[in-house]
């Protein structure tokens, strides 16, 4: 069996490897199934005491309702869903702690406490279970914040870092507490202790998170998650819960150092909470030069240009216009422009987003164009088109203060004309004002981002004619 185990470990590290392209992607998922499918069927085997009909209710059951939320799940709310499914992840460990100290002989015994047991497995259980259940709260907080949800933390200032260590303090002394406690009572008593105050910690530490730094969040929280996994995996001694928790989280790390990098955010500051906490600027609309356009006159433009770089936001996927940019895109090309699609690393709410929608669309993958491989090229673009993007295209960030200074954005404000297509004047997630709207050379396209394409899209093959 352990050769199974093998297997499967092996498919999720090629899974994971080739998840790292959009076009391996699909191949990484089908891969991480199957190595899944080769877990559940290895561990089915080699566990002798267990109900095959409460089994079989649950693999069923969890996977009805997996293909229930795959098949309603809108790629706008793909975010919302990842931070769901993190803290399900969390939970989900911090159970199988639960009921391993249920059956041991720690709780049924007087005089036999946790440390007995052995160092790995004694610390192994309040990680599984402090970790879980932090992953569990701090995930649907910033659920219901990328859902839109004005959530603010009761406390401020030096005064929320003290409760936040205050609470760890507890954490650590509770802990202590279920590794040496000696009677059920006391064990029972203590677990719940340190479940309940993981859980606060959770919620007090993401609600001071702006929303500007989200996907942050959630990359943490996914690796928090992968974490518990491991920690759960030494607690029953399972070398495959241990290998695979173990990946989730360092791929977790890693990709929360990229996001960190991308939004100018230390791993500091993100393990402390209370980056980027939410403000709006008072001169977030205070705009006096903006200059409007139509389709139509965006459409002329269009005409004469042989460069066209398209900039996708997080209001392209609330509009779900993905595939009338790609449209407007294939007409540009039949014209003779060549068109990109350039991916700021947090464009939308969640590390990707932006790629899957594209892809969702039938985009050419290599017309996705990274931001390190395309900044440099916008000063010999003609035409980019900004539709629902705010704070990545922000020349704010090139300043020396501010809430998003130091953040790499995407240069399109060295492109010759610049179109935005935005609803309206209000800020971003990070909200700031933008100064890229009243420069000289952009054009702002007031309507729903779908309206606006669809619009140039009957404008360009009216020229056309």
């Amino acid at each position: 069996m352990d050769y199974l185990y093998l297997l499967a470990t092996l498919l999720f590290v090629f899974g994971i490897k080739n998840l790292t392209s959009v076009k391996t992607c699909l191949r990484g998922n089908k891969l991480s199934q199957l190595g899944m499918l080769v877990a559940i069927a290895t561990t089915l085997v080699v566990m002798t005491d267990i109900s095959w009909p409460i089994v079989a209710g649950g693999v069923l059951l969890g996977a009805a309702i997996g293909a229930v939320i795959a098949k309603r799940t809108p790629t706008t709310s793909m975010p919302e869903m990842v931070a769901a499914l993190n803290g399900l992840g969390g939970v989900a460990s911090a159970f199988v702690a639960m009921a391993d100290l249920l059956q041991s002989d720690v709780m049924k015994k007087d005089g036999v406490s946790l440390w007995q047991t052995g160092a790995i497995h004694a610390l192994s259980t309040p990680i599984a279970i402090l970790i879980g259940m932090l992953t569990l709260t701090g995930s649907f907080v910033a659920y219901f914040k990328l859902s839109g949800r004005k959530l603010a933390h009761p406390v401020k200032g030096s005064a929320r870092h003290a409760l936040h260590a205050l609470l760890g303090i507890g954490l650590i002394a509770c802990a202590s507490w279920q590794i040496l406690a000696t009677d059920g009572a006391e064990l029972t008593i203590s677990t719940v202790a340190v479940a309940l105050i993981a859980s606060i910690l959770g919620v007090f530490l993401v609600l001071p998170i702006g929303g500007a730094d989200m996907p942050v969040v959630v990359s943490l929280l996914n690796s928090y998650s992968g974490i518990a996994g491991a920690a759960s995996g030494f607690v029953i001694q399972n070398p495959l819960l241990i290998v695979v928790g173990a990946l989730v989280g360092t791929s977790g790390l890693i990709l929360t150092q990229i996001m960190c990098k991308a939004m100018n955010r230390s791993l500091g500051n993100v393990l402390l909470g209370g980056m980027g906490e939410e403000s709006v600027a008072k001169d977030a609309k205070d705009y006096k030069s903006t200059k409007a356009a139509t389709p139509e006159e965006v459409a002329m433009l269009l005409e004469g240009a042989s460069s066209v770089v398209m900039v996708p936001g997080y209001g392209l996927a609330v509009a779900q216009a993905q595939h009338t940019l790609r449209e407007l895109g294939e007409l540009l090309q039949k014209r003779g422009a060549t068109v990109r699609y350039a991916i700021h690393p947090v464009a939308g709410r969640m590390p990707g987003h932006m790629n899957v929608l594209l892809a969702e669309s039938d985009v050419p993958y290599d017309q996705l164009w990274e931001m390190e491989r395309i900044n440099s090229d916008f000063k010999n673009t003609d035409v980019v088109i900004v539709v629902g993007a705010n704070d990545v295209v922000n020349p704010a960030a090139r300043e020396a203060t501010g809430p998003i200074a130091g953040m790499p954005i995407l240069d399109v404000d060295q492109a010759r004309t610049v179109v935005v297509i935005k609803r309206s004047l209000a800020p971003g997630y990070a909200g700031i004002k933008n100064p890229l709207f009243e420069l000289p050379n952009t054009l702002m396209v007031f309507l729903d981002a779908k309206e606006a394409l669809e619009g140039m899209v009957k404008e360009v093959k009216e020229l056309g004619r």
